[in-house]
């Protein structure tokens, strides 16, 4: 028999030792995972990761010393404990129980009096441990320290609304395709489903759910009705205003939300996909061919040109690969992840491929820029260092309800039952 805890446990320890990314762990732990307990796998995994940040400072509390790197899947699986004991409905002698057995499937039976006793001490003294802890920032926001005054410094006025915000579970947000349906009829079709639903507010085609389902619940799905995108990433498709028989790039594509987003609006395009990592590319696919959508789908570097045959694009959209920070709430292990360092190291990449793309856009065309991050210097700071690079480019500003507007483009910060954080800004190049 599974237990959920150890693999949850096994799970989470390479990302620990900063390998692999949350998502891409969960697929293979699903697939062993029985089914009747995929539900809790996923709400330890990522409730963990979510609250790591806390569950680190009362471990550190807890443990005489602490754990090396060879037994981060015993850290793992007490924080799976403690994560239990605080956030989740499990009786806590059940929680406690099973999380220690989960040692034994580690073959680290050294671990299970350690385990037990950590637990139970938590039990006990829990309230005592938050008192003790209530003024360390790390613990009150549920953030590491870098991120927390690093957000201090650019949004003084927003700083701990975003906090807040990063430590609550997303909504799912769907994108109708309308030329399939429209977003009523399906709005009407979800009523009839018994799904409860409402229209997006800013996005034309968006969805949001008021609780998450199985996409194999949602009507059309595998016909291509409706797809799954969080509302700040709808708005890309709009912002490129797109034209019948128009040449389009969409630099760093993979899953191809974006891309299959602006087919779906203009069917007429002679579109091109890149992505750097061949492992991503069949997201691309699949997403093409369950919406009968077709583009070019090529495995490069955004960043180079040696891919490129020389004839410009009308339009071009630099979704650029950054600190995704201001899509915490779905991706929570950003929190361990992300350095701050990091940051410095994007923001010189993300030049790198606008610059690239640039060249190999159109005089007169439109060239959309997009992070999902929250962050100036990914977003209008980089595009003020762009700016002062080139002479043929002109700032486009957006005329919007969404986002706050910024020297250049507009930032969106993360929304409760709404959008992720994310940034655009819209660049037309002289003729």
């Amino acid at each position: 028999m599974t237990n959920v805890r150890t693999l949850a446990a096994r799970t989470l320890a390479p990302l620990l030792r900063h390998q692999g990314s949350l998502k891409s762990q969960m697929a293979e732990a699903l697939a062993q995972c029985p089914e009747k307990d995929r539900g809790l796998l996923q709400a330890l995994c990522y409730g963990v990761m979510r609250h790591q940040p806390q569950l680190s400072r009362i471990s550190c509390k807890l443990l005489k010393k602490p754990f090396g790197p060879r037994d981060y899947d015993v850290l793992a699986l007490l924080w799976v404990g403690l994560y239990q004991l605080e956030h989740l409905r499990i009786p806590a002698h059940a929680a406690i129980s099973e999380t220690v057995a989960g040692s034994e499937s580690l073959a680290k039976h050294w671990a299970k009096g350690l385990l037990n006793a950590v637990l139970r001490r938590y039990q006990r003294e829990h309230e005592t441990l938050k008192q003790q802890l209530g003024d360390d920032p790390i613990y009150r926001y549920n953030h590491p320290e870098w991120f927390i005054e690093k957000l201090k410094h650019n949004w003084p006025e927003h700083w701990q609304q975003i906090l807040e915000q990063n430590n609550l579970n997303a909504p799912m947000t769907l994108r109708v395709n309308p030329g399939q349906i429209s977003r009523d009829d399906y709005l009407q079709q979800l009523e009839e489903e018994g799904i409860d639903a409402r229209a997006c507010r800013f996005a034309p085609e968006g969805i949001e759910l008021l609780s998450a389902c199985d996409v194999d619940e949602l009507p059309g799905f595998n016909e291509g009705d409706v797809s799954i995108q969080d509302e700040a990433a709808q708005l890309s498709a709009h912002l490129l205003d797109l034209q019948p028989g128009q040449r389009l790039l969409d630099a760093c594509a993979a899953p191809g939300g974006k891309l299959c987003h602006a087919l779906e609006l203009q069917s007429d395009l002679n579109a091109v996909a890149i992505e750097l990592e061949q492992g991503r590319a069949p997201r691309i696919h699949d997403n093409l061919a369950r919406l009968n959508l077709s583009a070019e789908v090529i495995i490069a570097d955004a960043a180079q040109a040696d891919w490129w045959d020389g004839a410009q694009f009308d339009r071009i959209l630099v979704d650029a690969p950054c600190s995704a920070t201001g899509v915490i709430r779905r991706n929570p292990d950003i929190k361990y992840l992300r350095k701050g360092e990091d940051i410095k190291t994007l923001s010189d990449i993300q030049l790198a491929v606008l610059s690239n793309c640039w060249q190999m856009l159109k005089p007169g065309g439109r060239l959309v820029y997009a992070t999902c991050s929250i962050f100036p210097q990914e977003n209008e700071r980089l595009i003020t260092r762009f700016m002062k690079q080139v002479d043929d480019a002109e700032h486009q500003a957006i005329d919007a309800e969404w986002g706050d507007e910024r020297p250049y483009g507009r930032q969106l910060m993360p929304q409760a039952d709404g959008h992720d954080g994310f940034y655009y800004a819209v660049l037309t190049k002289t003729v």
